[in-house]
C-alpha cells in the first residue's frame, strides 16, 4: 500500500493536512485528485479520510522552500470540498499559515533558533508575503503555552503573524469595485479585500437565498466571475459589539449559507477591520476604536479574535501600512496519509 507522508496539524481554529511539495504530484489535476481520496470527499462525513466533514477541518497546506530571496518557503493552501469533488486555491487560509512556519522547521525546510524562529512565508495563492514567529528552545518547536484563542479548548504558544502586500491580493486593489459602498438586492455593503475578498454589510435577518445571491453578484462586482461553486468571497454581517469588542461579527460558508461559520478567518477579520476604518464604508459607524493602541478585538460566534491593522486614509486610494495577528497552533499527528483506492 502507497502512502504520502503527512503532518496533520491544527492552526488557528482550523485543522489541515501538511504536506511537503515535493511528496506530491507536479500535475495540479492529479494533486488534487490525490488529495480528494485523501480526504475522503466527496462525503458529507468524509468518513473514508481525513477530513473532518466541515470547511474548517477540510483544508490542505503544501508547503516547500522558497525561491524567492525575501521568503524562506512557500505556502499554497487548498480547500477541500465536501460533499463536491472541488479543490480551490482561489483564496489562502490565515489559521493554517499559524502552523506553516512550525512545519517548515519540523520538516527540516528551516533551522530553528536556539530560542525563537522566525519563518518569511511566500502566500502562493496570493502572492502576499508573511512573516511567522514561534517558540523553539533549544531548537526544537515548543507547542506548549498559555495563550488562549476562541474557539480552541485550552492554550498553546502563541505565534506571532505579520503580513504585509496582502491588500488586493485576491481581487487586485483593497476596494474592488472601487467604491466604498455598493447597493445589491437593496442592502449597502462594502466589497474589501485586505488578504481575503469579504462582503461586509450590516446584520439583518437574511435567508440563505439571500445570502447566496448577495454573494454571487458581489463576486461579479468584484472582479472574480461567476463564484457559484468558489469559496470566495465571504459573507460577513457586522453589527455594534456585545462584549467589549472593536465589532461583532457573523461569517457564512460560502457553499452552504445556511452554515453560519463556528468563528472567523485570520484575513476575513482583516479584512472586515480594514473596511470598518474606512470613513463612509459600511460599519464604520459601529466601531468601537481600542485604547492606546491596543489590537481590535473582532467579536465572532466562538468568541474574540485580536488583529492589528494600520490603514493610511490620506493616500487615494487608502493604503494598508501594517496588518497582524496572534494565533496558536500544535502539531496533532505525523504519519503517512493512505488515499482511497
Amino acid at each position: 500500500m502507497t502512502g504520502i507522508r503527512c503532518l496533520l496539524m491544527r492552526g488557528g481554529t482550523s485543522k489541515g493536512a501538511f504536506f511537503l511539495a515535493a511528496d506530491l504530484p507536479a500535475d495540479a489535476a492529479e494533486r488534487d485528485d490525490l488529495l480528494l481520496r485523501i480526504m475522503g470527499s466527496p462525503d458529507p462525513a468524509q468518513i473514508d479520510g481525513l477530513g473532518g466533514a466541515q470547511p474548517v477541518t477540510s483544508k490542505v497546506a503544501v508547503v516547500s522552500r522558497s525561491a524567492e530571496p525575501d521568503c524562506d518557503v512557500d505556502y499554497l493552501f487548498l480547500q477541500v470540498g465536501i460533499e463536491a469533488a472541488t479543490v480551490s486555491d482561489r483564496q489562502t487560509c490565515g489559521n493554517l499559515l499559524a502552523a506553516v512556519g512550525q512545519f517548515a522547521v519540523e520538516r527540516g525546510l528551516v533551522a530553528a533558533g536556539a530560542e525563537r524562529t522566525s519563518v518569511r512565508i511566500r502566500l502562493v495563492n496570493t502572492g502576499g508575503r508573511a512573516e511567522s514567529t514561534f517558540a523553539t528552545p533549544g531548537g526544537r518547536v515548543d507547542y506548549a503555552g498559555d495563550t488562549a484563542v476562541a474557539g480552541v479548548p485550552g492554550t498553546a504558544a502563541p505565534v506571532a503573524l505579520a503580513f504585509a502586500g496582502t491588500e488586493g491580493s485576491v481581487c487586485g486593489s483593497l476596494l474592488p469595485t472601487g467604491r466604498l459602498v455598493d447597493e445589491i438586492d437593496g442592502l449597502p455593503v462594502t466589497c474589501i479585500d485586505n488578504g481575503m475578498p469579504v462582503v461586509v454589510t450590516r446584520a439583518e435577518d437574511l435567508g440563505a437565498e439571500r445570502i447566496r445571491s448577495l454573494r454571487i453578484q458581489a463576486g461579479k462586482l468584484m472582479g472574480l466571475g461567476d463564484v457559484t461553486g468558489s469559496a470566495v468571497p465571504k459573507i460577513t454581517l457586522v453589527s455594534a459589539p456585545r462584549a467589549g469588542g472593536a465589532i461583532a461579527t457573523r461569517t457564512f460558508n460560502a457553499f452552504d449559507p445556511v452554515r453560519q461559520h463556528p468563528s472567523i478567518g485570520v484575513f476575513g477579520a482583516v479584512s472586515v477591520v480594514t473596511a470598518a476604518l474606512l470613513d463612509g464604508a459600511v460599519g464604520h459607524e459601529l466601531l468601537v476604536r481600542p485604547e492606546d493602541g491596543r489590537p481590535f478585538v473582532v467579536e465572532h460566534p466562538s468568541g474574540v479574535l485580536e488583529v492589528d491593522v494600520d490603514v493610511d486614509q490620506g493616500s487615494d486610494p487608502p493604503r494598508v501600512r501594517r496588518s497582524a495577528v496572534i494565533r496558536t497552533a500544535r502539531a496533532l499527528f505525523d504519519g503517512t496519509a493512505f488515499p482511497r483506492p
